[in-house]
């Protein structure tokens, strides 16, 4: 398998950039899941589970290392007040260095029609990026497993040409000169179904089958051994195979 695409998302559930290359650290892809939208009346952390206009705004990393927001009327910004304005709620956004030691709590599930129970669980993840686990440092999906689906619904670092990093759990392997150790498969919820910019329509039965067909798990997670740099176009080799 093959490097087809590289993303990173700066903004936790906003849309991301798509990379020819990447330097990938400990924590994953630099910048990645690096800022989140936080509610100032609630102190909750927002994502397109429960704030699905979320995922029609875009992020992308500035020059001086910090962030901006393009919004769906094209305005570029990273002040609070004119996205607290795009959102209808006083916003806030913060890096995830302002966050150690806060474990925001989702809300109770939204009635949906399959139910996630993930959103019971409080946002605990690790200090660091905004992922919703501290296991999840970079993920990876190959062509072979999303199929007829648009890759983009499922938000990977990584995607690859060809199929088979399922039987990859537990197993390091090199991308680049990043060393990985795969892990387990990445729990699906609701975001899996929600609409997004460039075509991609509201479809339950996407979250649905991956429940009935593959236990709920789509994609994996690895953990980063060693960092480096990856770009299109480098192999995934297990260790002992080919790639």
């Amino acid at each position: 398998m093959r490097v087809a695409e590289l993303w990173r998302y700066p903004v936790k559930s906003l849309q991301g950039e798509r990379l020819a290359e990447a330097e990938v650290g400990t924590l994953g892809i630099a910048g990645d899941r690096r800022w989140a939208l936080f509610d100032r009346d609630t102190g909750l952390g927002l994502t397109a589970r429960r704030v699905p206009e979320l995922l029609f705004g875009a992020a992308r990393l500035r020059g001086d290392g910090g962030v901006e927001v393009v919004l769906p009327d094209g305005t570029v910004t990273a002040a609070d007040d004119v996205l607290s304005d795009w959102l209808g709620r006083r916003v806030e956004l913060r890096a995830a260095t302002e966050r150690e030691g806060v474990a925001p709590t989702y809300e109770a599930p939204v009635d949906e029609d399959v139910p996630d129970p993930a959103e019971w669980l409080q946002w605990e993840g690790a200090p660091g990026p905004f992922h919703d686990s501290p296991r999840i440092r970079l993920s990876l999906v190959s062509t072979g497993t999303t199929g007829t689906w648009d890759r983009r619904r499922f938000r990977a670092n990584v995607v690859l040409d060809g199929e088979g990093e399922e039987g990859l759990r537990g197993r390091e392997a090199s991308l680049g000169s990043v060393r990985l150790l795969v892990g387990t498969g990445i729990p699906r919820c609701v975001m899996t179904t929600r609409p997004q910019p460039g075509g991609i329509a509201r479809d339950t039965s996407v979250l649905k089958t991956i429940h009935r067909e593959r236990d709920g798990l789509l994609a994996v997670r690895a953990a980063v051994l060693q960092p480096g740099a990856v770009r299109v176009g480098d192999a995934l080799v297990p260790d002992g195979g080919g790639d």
